[in-house]
């Protein structure tokens, strides 16, 4: 449950007689803190320690929660989705288990294709209503931000409709919504095969008319065989630098085309998927400080083989972050609770990195950690307060629940 009764303005509220999980990068592991207090004033964290350390004079008649010895930590963040999409793809996935090849799935008009055709045929009003189940899902998980990501329109008119839904559901639930502008996704039908003229497209006139509305927090692409170049990508990137815009990129998926090193040499905030990264590309996430996005939903769901690099991103100190990839077609996946599972289950993630990869290195990936993902003074009031005995339960347990309130700025 999200805790959204109301306090009078510049009020102090206090969770007290809790254990923290900080994730503060300045202090070992979690940042563990006993007998801990978090307070917060205008939506804003105020202290977060040990509650024998806290200051007097924090306000006249606080608000105080007893949160009963139970675990604090940030509010969680799903730094990879895209929430925001028309209908299922469930008969595809019928059709792959009696046998059918993507190709032949592709001929039957499954494939991204059908998720544009279902998302250009939906209204604003009809996006949103489909995909707030997925959000609510989330955010009764301890969700307090998500980046949305477009890219099933892959034309101006349909990508800024997406745009838009996203930007709704931020204003319909209280959780804070990151919109990424992912044109450079597929190729669309009416394209004919012309993937440098559709780059233009994206590059020249869907992209500045997007930055022009304000829609997007960053720009997106996806670099493989089956999608788009590395010139490509440069192209769009170099169009998203022009106007300002921070990018991502989906890379180094099914094959290593040197995604990694190209998108950290546009400074990306992160690159994502990586399983065929190598130690140039890790090398080059390093140097840029881009944060590798692990998304073991899209692994496990076309049961890929290929691991990404865990140790490789380790010994080089490449930040890394896990999300739910949440799509139609690839990753079905709206548990972030989950996710940490799979990342631990299936790649080796340790539980500290899979928790820090869920708060504050999510937040780096979303270019938001001033503002979000520790408990610390300055950072947004959201978190989420947690009925178990011990860290670990949120990556061990499978299927299994454990929030008992969630905060978003304060409230």
């Amino acid at each position: 449950m999200t805790d959204r009764s109301n306090p009078v303005s510049g009020q102090t509220r206090i969770w007290r007689n809790a254990r923290l999980a900080t994730l503060a990068e300045n202090a070992p592991g979690l940042g563990i803190v006993e007998a801990g207090a978090v307070a917060a004033r205008d939506g804003r964290i105020v202290f977060a320690g040990p509650e024998a350390d806290m200051p007097s004079g924090l306000g006249d008649g606080p608000d105080i929660k007893d949160c009963g010895g139970r675990w604090i930590t940030p509010g969680l963040i799903d730094c990879h989705t895209h929430l925001v999409h028309a209908g299922n793809r469930a008969n595809e996935f019928e059709m792959r288990l009696a046998g059918a090849t993507y190709e032949e799935v592709a001929r039957a008009g499954g494939g991204i294709v059908s998720s544009v055709k279902a998302l250009r045929a939906a209204s604003e009003d009809e996006l949103v209503a489909q995909s707030l189940p997925r959000l609510d899902t989330m955010i009764a998980e301890g969700v307090t931000t998500i980046e949305i990501k477009s890219g099933y329109g892959l034309d101006l008119d349909n990508e800024r409709k997406s745009l838009k839904a996203a930007r709704r559901m931020g204003e319909e639930r209280p959780v804070t919504v990151r919109s990424t502008f992912l044109g450079a996704h597929a190729l669309p039908p009416e394209a004919a095969g012309d993937k440098d003229a559709y780059i233009q497209r994206v590059a020249r006139d869907m992209l500045p008319a997007i930055a022009a509305a304000g829609l997007a927090d960053a720009v997106d692409g996806f670099c493989e065989g089956i999608a788009f170049s590395p010139e490509q990508i440069a192209t769009v990137f170099q169009a998203a630098q022009n106007l300002g815009l921070p990018v991502k990129l989906h890379a180094d998926q099914l094959s290593n085309l040197g995604g990694a090193a190209l998108a950290a040499s546009f400074g990306a905030l992160s690159v994502d998927h990586l399983e065929y990264t190598d130690k140039v590309g890790a090398i080059a996430m390093a140097g840029a400080g881009s944060v590798a996005v692990i998304l073991p939903g899209a692994y496990y769901f076309i049961r890929e083989t290929k691991k990404p690099p865990i140790d490789l991103f380790r010994g080089y100190g490449v930040k890394m972050a896990v999300a739910t990839d949440c799509n139609p077609g690839t990753s079905p996946l709206t548990s972030l609770l989950l996710t940490m599972n799979m990342a631990a289950t299936l790649f080796g993630m340790t539980v500290d990195e899979c928790l820090a990869g869920v708060t504050r290195e999510a937040a780096r990936a979303l270019g938001l950690l001033a503002d979000t993902g520790t408990l610390e003074a300055g950072k947004s009031a959201d978190l989420a307060i947690w009925d178990i005995e011990s860290p670990a339960e949120l990556v061990y347990r499978i299927g299994f629940n454990p929030l008992y309130r969630r905060v978003w700025r304060g409230q």
